[in-house]
């Protein structure tokens, strides 16, 4: 027996890209025709809370806010990956696997713990870094 394969499933699919391309094109048109455009200098000036801008908008910047708002980042989605965990346990435990989810929520609180503390260890958490004369602070 041969089997036989319709394109005629694809066919909902390929009308509902045509249909958000026309969307998308259209919409883009018509907030073109709609919109006003009178540029003027005033207008094309960065605007700063009514301040004028002064200086260069290029500034630089400690990269410790950067590495501080990362290490924020990953440890804030972790811990709220515990959320639902947390929600599912009751009922792993009335089933008789509650041990298995208490393992696994072990392994990833140390892993979580011993990630905070390799940050810590390696500097990342002090806000100011302090500098010391002759010691060689690369390869930590």
């Amino acid at each position: 027996m041969e089997a036989t394969y319709s394109l005629d499933v694809y066919t909902p699919v390929v009308i509902l890209l045509f249909l958000g391309a026309i969307t998308v094109v259209a919409a883009l048109l018509l907030g073109k025709l709609v919109r006003p455009h009178n540029p003027s200098e005033s207008k094309n000036t960065p605007y700063e809370c009514g301040e004028q801008p002064v200086g260069s908008a290029w500034s630089f910047f400690n990269m410790r806010f950067y590495v501080i708002g990362l290490i924020f980042i990953i440890f804030d989605v972790e811990s709220a990956l515990m959320f639902p965990v947390a929600v599912v346990f009751k009922k792993m435990n009335e089933i008789g696997r509650g041990g298995l989810v208490l393992v696994e929520i072990m392994i990833f609180l140390s892993v979580l713990i011993s990630g905070i503390a390799y940050c810590w260890r390696k500097g990342d958490l002090d806000w100011v870094k302090s500098y010391v004369p002759g010691k060689d602070t690369s390869n930590k």
